[in-house]
């Protein structure tokens, strides 16, 4: 009985002191930045040797965690994701709520690095859930405030307003005992009013930030008085308050340059363009654009010199590896005090071997699992890495095509400010050249459109739309362009209101797209008509031309992306092929249908059918 109470005595301190020097490693790794992520390695590795030994169950969870530090470190943000969601999992397994709230924010911060802002929401709704429920306030108005951006990312404002209103109620009590600086908050008010168009709110949040940060000293609090005074010249450029905006952005650009940062110097810049454009000076807007697109792509292309620091940090190999030998000693002399007891557990041989059969049916069994896991995982690299190829392109579309087609356009109101001096011919080409440039850059807004459409980053705003009302105010916005090719406009609805609960800017879209087309395609001097109709359990909306009509063997692919059809514009009008693709992809959000009936030369009829 004895020697059994011995046992289970010298178990429970080796579990304790091993489990100690568990926590000890990771309390180092976690701590450790990207210049010595050699370090958080060797961390994980240590704990997921040691943590099968000790019994720890969160020894699991703190390896994973440190795995998918030292990838986010290396910039492997989709083998990052991979362990963190398996941190994720083990901490679930455990019901351990702090390493659940842990894992989630790596997640959330990963998925807004790779440009994943509905997934980061998801995220940090999840890490707000947890919060209530630990009654930790602190941690709960975190996550409201790193909520805030992602909703105005998305656009939707109002959300991001309550979420932050919300924080504001919690915050307030905390900030009063001086238990919480709400600089961030009140940053992220400004920014959400900001966006909501209140610039008057949006200044007063900005200025109280800036008066703040001005007591405090030091690069740390001229970065975020930076932050602060950029805001405001871009708040009251908006306003078209612009000495007040120019008094800010040129404070701006004087932090900028005493922190010796180009990625502010390139943002300042861009502001300081914007407003140059405000006050006509088109030559000075287009040198601070230069300025910002030549700083802008100099950051861009640092990127490629990341290796070059790889290569420097194996100098630094030696330094790590005295760590490493001095957390060995460490653990080394924490075990010596309990070797004086292992001849005890000789009686113990016997289990042991036990133990270690069970153990080798046990690793069969999880090798096989593994198998399935490592399939799964890499299936979901695969489409992750698409999607991110997809972001990529999408981000090298707005960044690097519009900024050429800004230039182009820039240089055209320049000529034109002194249009007197050129000849017709000069005049002829100038205009050309502006109608070439509004073209390109509507074709990217094409572009990017179909994305975000396909990606569903609209959430629907269902409102009782009058249809009657609503019809009138879609065709009185196509008149003009119906009375420069003499086309007459007729409405079709009925005499009573006739209401229908929907998104009124899906809606607005899909028509005007139908609308231009029906105009574009119809020849001077014919009709085209809207219909609007009640069919009892769904509304019908029909567009219909005297226009030149379709091929019957191109209307199976009239709805796809990009497609060309033969058929072209009356009046030489653009067409991208992307209109109907767009039409085709709202009608199906707001759950209906749509179909083309067309004849060549006779016109075509499109019809939508909207459920109720």
């Amino acid at each position: 009985m004895t020697l059994f109470l011995l046992l289970i005595i010298y178990s429970a301190l080796s579990a304790q002191m091993d489990s100690a020097s568990i926590i000890a490693a990771y309390g180092k790794g976690i701590h450790f930045t990207e210049a010595q992520v050699d370090s958080i390695r060797y961390y994980a590795d240590f704990i997921d040797q040691a943590g099968p030994k000790t019994g720890y169950l969160k020894a699991r969870v703190m390896a994973l965690r440190l795995h998918g530090f030292y990838y986010e470190n290396k910039a492997d943000y989709k083998r990052a994701i991979d362990y963190y969601l398996q941190s994720l999992d083990e901490a679930r397994k455990i019901d351990d709520i702090q390493h659940q709230i842990n894992a989630l924010t790596d997640l959330a911060v990963m998925y807004t690095e790779m440009k994943q802002p509905k997934k980061a929401k998801d995220v940090y709704l999840e890490c707000v859930a947890l919060n209530k429920k630990r009654g930790d306030a602190g941690s709960l108005l975190t996550s409201y405030i790193n909520l805030a951006p992602l909703y105005n990312h998305l656009g939707l404002y109002d959300s991001a307003l309550l979420f932050l209103q919300e924080g504001l109620r919690i915050g307030k009590p905390l900030e009063e005992q001086g238990k919480e600086d709400l600089s961030n908050l009140y940053n992220n008010l400004g920014q959400t009013y900001y966006f909501l168009k209140n610039y008057d709110k949006a200044i007063i949040y900005f200025a109280d930030n800036y008066r703040h940060h001005v007591a405090a000293q030091g690069l740390t609090a001229k970065a975020t008085q930076w932050f602060d005074v950029l805001n405001l010249a871009d708040a009251y450029t908006q306003k078209n308050v612009l000495d007040s905006a120019g008094k800010y952005a040129a404070l701006a650009l004087s932090l900028a340059e005493q922190l010796n940062a180009r990625s502010k110097q390139s943002d300042t810049y861009q502001i300081l363009s914007k407003l140059a454009q405000r006050r006509g000076d088109y030559r000075k807007a287009y040198e601070y654009q230069s300025k910002w697109y030549e700083l802008d792509t100099a950051i861009v292309n640092g990127e490629t010199y990341k290796a070059i620091a790889e290569l420097e940090e194996k100098y630094e190999a030696r330094q790590h590896e005295n760590e490493m030998l001095l957390l060995q000693g460490e653990i080394t002399q924490q075990k010596f005090h309990t070797r004086i007891m292992v001849i005890m557990s000789i009686s113990l041989l016997l289990i042991a071997i036990l133990a270690a059969m069970a153990f080798v049916i046990k690793r069969k069994v999880n090798r096989k699992l593994q198998a399935t896991n490592d399939l799964v995982t890499r299936q979901n690299e695969r489409l992750s890495e698409l999607n991110f190829e997809k972001n990529s392109l999408i981000s090298i579309v707005s960044h690097d095509l519009s900024t050429p087609f800004a230039s182009i356009g820039m240089w055209a109101q320049l000529l034109q400010v002194d249009a007197s001096n050129l000849t017709a011919e000069q005049k002829k080409a100038l205009n050309r050249i502006e109608q070439a440039t509004a073209y390109g850059e509507k074709l990217i807004r094409h572009i990017l459109d179909v994305e975000k459409v396909q990606t569903n980053q609209h959430k629907l705003q269902l409102e009782n739309v009058d249809l009657r009302i609503f019809s009138e105010s879609v065709i009185d916005t196509f008149q003009p362009a119906a009375d420069k090719k003499n086309i007459q406009l007729h409405l079709e609805c009925p005499e009573k209101s006739l209401y229908f609960l929907s998104d009124r800017q899906l809606l607005s879209r899909m028509l005007e797209n139908l609308l231009s087309n029906a105009i574009k395609y119809t020849d001077q001097g014919k009709n085209v008509w809207m219909s609007v109709s009640d069919e009892r359990d769904a509304i019908s909306i029909k567009v219909r031309d005297e226009g030149v009509g379709i091929e019957k063997d191109e209307l199976p692919h009239l709805f796809s992306k990009y497609s060309k059809i033969s058929s072209q514009p009356t009046n030489g009008e653009p067409s991208t092929g992307l209109g109907l693709s767009i039409v085709k992809r709202i009608c199906e959000e707001l759950n209906g249908q749509i179909h083309c009936e067309s004849c060549p030369g006779e016109g075509s009829i499109f019809t939508v059918v909207l459920k109720k």
